[in-house]
């Protein structure tokens, strides 16, 4: 057996950006990594130890697909999707265009077939063990080598591997995977339940990511594919690495106090003041988000000030990468457990999927120093107690009792004693996010809360003051995205409010309603809307969501200790929509970005006492100059809101939506490239541009 040292990987946080390189000096960031070793603590959590093995791989990249029934095959990319590999053929138009996400929904109701073939070698013929291994099968699949069936595959989660030594031959093999509709097979499962409905959609049956059958912020594609790698593995043994357990020197503190019981994380015993937001998948279709999406996302992340991602249930257990990253950041992660917004199953088959799902997933991600916790679902508990669910579903009696029976057999027993048994680290287990619903008193007073008078019950930032509670790990606010963004979907003819491409990519219900009874309140009459070009419109809706997030992040700051955490709900998009997010599908921050920045960097505790459609306001004369390291703003007189607009170069600038005072010259350092240079291609907005309208 051979044992190596392995030093951390640097790679991740160098190749991150540039920009936050240049913040942050690499020998900080060398001197800050090594000076762990010296800690016990620190030191065992970078000893990694290989047993070395003589298993070799070889990786089946080399796929085809095809509808099942049809005759002629077309390329497949591994890893990857049906609708990736339908676009990459050019047999299906965008689907994240204009309306097109509904034309495209006879994708999910039809079975697929994927295949490929390797050739079998004497030498890996002579070897005592040969298996497939397929990371990740999305989601209900047969599996056949040479026309027999290896097995069938029933978990997005899981690994699926199969032994095939008895059924390979000499030369060519060949590997066939068969996709049912999981769209059908979730169906035929909700109906074998029944007389009981659970609610409150039949997604429940699958364990998938949840967002693809759509969510509030977006779309159903609920696909089908090999969405992470396949090998084959052969050899004497199976190589195994193993993490040295390390004390976790991260804690969740719940104890009683004179409000209710506390929720907050503390270092060495000193408390943590939580500052992050929520991360949902990177893309619609999960093999597609790349390296850059990660690193973009993160970085941006850390350049905020957030030191929390988290993991939201509905989505997926993300990729090894996202996790190296937050390690090397140095931002801690809230993992959810994959479930979300609903009641789940209850029998041996479903509780005995899951058990493996949190076995592999444990294991593979206890190894990562970032994540401080696990939580078993999303709004499951609260859904249950205050969304009506019992007589939306005539769940009444007997029904209800085993509904909700199974629940508890799940997230605070089962959930609770597998983590224990499979993370080495003991890291703390909660079954559910929030502890209590935001109609409920005790949400302010214990536990972590999920605050959603502001946008759902249409109440303002204000309400914050007496409802922050203890540590807030959901609330938001909802803008467009930029302008910028919103031209890559929405067709020139229909840049326009309200327009059927507009109205496609608002997921939320009622959602234009919400936002513009926001407006209102703060920023603009919306009985003059039509005043206001969709571009205009787009802006002040991000003027709107820096508002909220500034007075809202200054109330969080402000109330501790009682209240130690602030998670926004969202970082980020899965596809360019009007959403929560602080940044859009295409890397460009909102500005709620900037308000989250300037208020974890500075943990600035003053709000405004004006609101902004209250404010006098002068047309201002705003002058740039631009430099080869940035450029210089300044305006004759007082300026709110002042959004510099790259457009369509896409360009990140490290502060925006900013005010002037008359005369006031700031510098905002940017790279320029010679285009730029030469194009000036920016525009500048200021409130008075709505306001004077």
């Amino acid at each position: 057996m051979k044992v190596s040292f392995v030093l951390p990987d640097f790679s991740p946080i160098f190749k991150a950006s540039n920009n936050f390189v240049l913040k942050i000096s690499a020998q900080f960031m060398i001197t800050n990594i090594f000076s762990r070793v010296t800690k016990t603590t620190f030191s065992l959590a970078l000893m990694l130890f290989a047993f070395s093995a003589f298993s070799q791989s070889i990786i089946l990249n080399q796929w085809q697909f095809r509808k099942t029934g049809s005759s002629k095959w077309y390329k497949a990319t591994v890893p990857g999707s049906v609708h990736t590999d339908l676009l990459q053929n050019k047999l299906l138009a965008s689907p994240f265009y204009a309306g097109n996400e509904a034309k495209l929904q006879w994708i999910d109701s039809v079975d697929w077939e994927y295949q490929t073939s390797f050739v079998a070698s004497n030498k890996m013929l002579q070897q005592p063990t040969i298996f497939i291994e397929f990371e990740g099968i999305d989601t209900y699949a047969d599996v056949f080598l040479n026309g027999k069936k290896l097995g069938t595959a029933y978990n997005m989660f899981r690994q699926w591997t199969f032994d095939i030594k008895k059924q390979i031959v000499p030369g060519r093999n060949n590997i066939k995977v068969v996709f049912q509709s999981a769209i059908h097979k979730t169906a035929n499962l909700a109906r074998e339940n029944l007389p009981i409905v659970l609610p409150d959609d039949a997604r429940v049956y699958a364990r998938k990511a949840q967002y693809q059958f759509n969510w509030d912020w977006g779309p159903k594609f609920v696909s089908a594919g090999l969405w992470k790698p396949v090998k084959i593995n052969f050899g004497n043994e199976r190589t195994v690495q193993k993490i040295q357990p390390k004390k976790n020197e991260i804690e969740l503190v719940q104890k009683k106090d004179s409000i209710g019981h506390s929720f907050y994380f503390s270092k060495n015993g000193k408390p943590i003041f939580m500052k992050g937001a929520n991360w949902i998948p990177a893309n619609a279709f999960p093999a597609a988000a790349t390296k850059d999406d990660y690193r973009a996302l993160l970085v941006l992340a850390k350049e905020a000030g957030m030191n929390m991602m988290r993991v939201w249930g509905g989505g997926i257990y993300e990729q090894d990468y996202f996790y190296e990253l937050c390690d090397s950041l140095d931002i801690m992660v809230w993992q959810d457990y994959m479930f979300a917004c609903r009641m789940y199953p209850g029998d041996e088959s479903f509780f005995a999927n899951v058990k493996e799902e949190v076995k592999q997933q444990v294991e593979r991600l206890s190894k990562y120093n970032c994540i401080v916790i696990w939580c078993g679902n999303n709004e499951v508990d609260e859904g249950w107690h205050h969304w009506g669910w019992q007589n939306q579903f005539n769940l009444h009696g007997n029904d209800s009792a085993k509904v909700w029976h199974d629940y508890v057999k799940l997230f605070r027993d089962s959930l609770n004693i597998w983590t224990k048994t499979f993370d080495p680290l003991n890291r703390p287990y909660i079954s559910t996010s929030p502890q209590y619903g935001w109609g409920n008193p005790k949400s302010y007073a214990s536990g972590d809360s999920h605050y959603w008078g502001l946008w759902w019950g249409l109440e303002g930032w204000e309400k914050f003051k007496t409802h922050t509670g203890r540590f807030v790990s959901e609330w938001g606010m909802q803008a467009m995205p930029n302008y910028s963004t919103v031209k890559k979907y929405v067709p020139e003819d229909e840049r326009y409010l309200y327009s059927p491409s507009v109205n496609a990519h608002q997921k939320a219900g009622n959602g234009f309603m919400k936002l513009n009874h926001y407006i209102n309140q703060y920023f603009y009459d919306t009985t003059r809307l039509s005043k206001l070009s969709l571009e205009e419109y787009t802006y002040v809706s991000q003027c709107l969501q820096y508002y909220i997030l500034k007075n809202s992040l200054a109330t969080h700051i402000s109330k501790q200790p009682v209240n130690m955490g602030s998670l926004i709900w969202q970082l980020n998009d899965c596809w360019p929509v009007t959403s929560w997010s602080l940044i859009d599908f295409y890397h460009q921050p909102k500005a709620g970005y900037y308000a989250a920045k300037n208020a974890f960097l500075k943990m600035d505790t003053h709000t405004d006492k004006v609101y902004p459609k209250h404010l006098t306001l002068s047309k201002p004369n705003i002058q740039v100059n631009m430099e080869r390291t940035g450029f210089s703003i300044v305006s004759d007189v007082e300026a709110y809101y002042v959004f510099v607009d790259f457009g369509d170069y896409n360009k990140y600038v490290s502060d925006n939506y900013f005010n002037l005072k008359a005369g006031q010259k700031i510098f905002i350092p940017f790279r320029m490239s010679n285009e730029i240079m030469r194009n000036k291609p920016f525009k500048i907005l200021s409130l008075y541009n709505i306001l004077s309208k």
